[in-house]
């Protein structure tokens, strides 16, 4: 299920720990690693605001974004249930109508019923530039949320980065088929494990702030994930900003 935590921004509190370099924390100051999945309706909420809010300060080329997998289907050892999913849709789509989302039309059997090979994708292509991997990533998320395609399948993802027009699809499926992106998601899952990273989406900056669901505080009514459906009791989308601007502070 699709973990709702959120906490407000924390300043330097994972920096490091028994002298060692916190995993979760990105390599370099011009970058916010964020912690997701490609099928949380909030994470598609939070990489729109990343997105947009860059591209408002004048930001882009000067901020990246780690595009990190936190996989549900591992965390809660079974398919993000899509009764679950849908019933998001409304709420989360109601916040950013832009971000694009649509109710599943296919069939049942044409659902994804995993995201690790479109999480690999997304590292792959940042053998190739950080843009690519964000633009990838980006592209996936709208062909999942608004345009129903199946994202687990490899030729619907090398389909999607052809049409982000950022990515060498030659160079992505070579090193997508070559396996050699699994090892980083697992590495990736495993610093995520035990409560390091609380949700899908979870924010980190080189030096230590981070936010987990930046701005928003929700609840289930009338049952679970899957059973019952999310009420918003706080948007506060200006978290993205001083997020935004507190990295570029860093530089």
């Amino acid at each position: 299920m699709t973990d709702l935590t959120t906490t407000d921004t924390a300043v330097g509190g994972t920096a490091e720990a028994n002298g060692q370099a916190d995993p979760r924390l990105p390599a370099a100051p011009d970058t916010i690693a964020v912690y997701t999945d490609l099928n949380c309706s909030f994470a598609h909420v939070a990489i729109h605001r990343l997105h947009e809010t860059r591209r408002r300060l004048g930001l882009d080329g000067r901020i990246r974004f780690d595009l990190r997998a936190f996989p549900l289907e591992l965390f809660n050892r079974e398919v993000n249930a899509r009764p679950g999913v849908d019933s998001e849709i409304s709420v989360l789509g109601a916040l950013e109508p832009d971000a694009g989302w649509r109710l599943w039309q296919g069939p049942d059997w044409t659902y994804p019923v995993t995201t690790l090979p479109a999480l690999e994708a997304v590292h792959a292509a940042k053998s190739q530039s950080w843009h690519a991997s964000e633009q990838l990533d980006r592209a996936l998320r709208r062909a999942f949320w608004a345009q129903g395609r199946c994202i687990s399948q490899r030729h619907v993802i090398l389909e999607v980065a052809e049409e982000t027009r950022a990515v060498d699809v030659a160079a992505l499926a070579e090193v997508f088929d070559s396996g050699t992106a699994r090892p980083a998601i697992m590495a990736q899952y495993e610093s995520a494990r035990d409560g390091r990273v609380d949700c899908s989406p979870h924010l980190f900056l080189h030096d230590g702030t981070d936010s987990a669901n930046p701005g928003i505080r929700a609840r289930w009514v009338n049952g679970d994930f899957g059973t019952g459906y999310p009420v918003i009791d706080e948007d506060r989308p200006e978290t993205y900003e001083k997020l935004l601007t507190r990295a570029a502070a860093l530089l």
